[in-house]
Parts: structure tokens; sequence; C-alpha cells
């Protein structure tokens, strides 16, 4: 037990100063600079988050062909997230050339890393090639991962009777 005035003395030290994170303990950036200078550091120290949020704020300003780059750096050092949204580039051609093979390969390689919304995506790909039941098992996964809308449409598959109650 502390006396109140070591309790008082403590709070005013803390009160003066500077906020830290959590986690690292530096202090919390005060400006657009020092948040930029910190952003930068872990892109070149090769941080898959910062990476793809460096991708996506070149995606925001218009700079497609720099957010691939970028996506596709945090890509390779396997973050999903990252091969979720290179997918939707090369699927609507943003900074790259329209290619659905690519879409469906980063879809893949983020649905394997366990991506929800990539599975979905990959179900949709599946029943374009007419492999209804690829994309079955595909929406039969996601349903288990939680994935809201693939549960919905596993249950309008199994009242059309396109599935059994077994593989539900």
């Amino acid at each position: 037990m502390i006396c109140d005035g070591c309790s008082y003395a403590n709070a005013r030290r803390e009160t003066k100063k500077r906020q830290t994170c959590p986690f690292c303990r530096h202090p919390v950036p005060r400006s657009k600079e020092e948040i930029d200078k910190n952003n930068n550091k872990r892109v070149a120290a090769n941080d898959p988050i910062a990476l793809m949020q460096m991708g996506m704020d070149y995606h925001k300003k218009g700079e497609n062909v720099a957010a691939v780059d970028h996506l596709t750096k945090a890509a390779e050092l396997g973050f999903v997230e990252a091969n979720f949204k290179l997918a939707f580039f090369y699927e609507k051609g943003l900074g790259v050339e329209e290619d659905e093979k690519k879409a469906l390969y980063h879809y893949e390689e983020a649905a394997i890393g366990g991506h929800c919304d990539a599975r979905y995506a990959v179900v949709f790909h599946e029943m374009q090639n007419n492999r209804s039941e690829r994309a079955i098992k595909h929406l039969i996964i996601a349903a288990n991962l939680g994935h809201d809308h693939s549960i919905k449409v596993l249950k309008m598959f199994y009242s059309g009777g396109r599935i059994s109650k077994d593989q539900f």
C-alpha cells in the first residue's frame, strides 16, 4: 500500500510524461511528419503490414502501379491480406493488366492462409468454371471459418437440393 502523497506524485509524473505506445514503449507520434517517418522506417524494414498500408495509401492517391509494388512485396512476405488486395487489383486491372489467372492465384493464396473473403471469391471462380463440387467445398470451409455469406449460400443450396444435410 502506498500513501496518498506518493500516489499523487506518480499521477502528476504520468500526466507530464509523453504518452507511449503500449507495445514498443516509444513516444506516440504527435504530427503527420512523425507518423510518416515511423511508417517509412517500417517499410524500409520490410514490415508486411506497413508495406500493405503504404500500398493502400498509394491506391487512394491514384498511384496504382506503386500500390501494386508494395502489395506484391507484402504478399511475398506472407501477409494474407496483401494477397487478397492484390487479387482485387489484378481482377479489376488497377495498376496492372487485367489478369484472371493471377487474380485467382492470389485469391487462392489468401484462402490457403485463412482469409474468408478470399475463399468466398474462389467460390465464384469455381462456379464460373463449372466446378460446383469444389465451390461447395470452399463454401463449407468459409462457413466453418464464420463467413456469413457462405452460410447463406449453403442454406440456399441445401433448400434447392444441391447439397445434402451430410455435406452441410
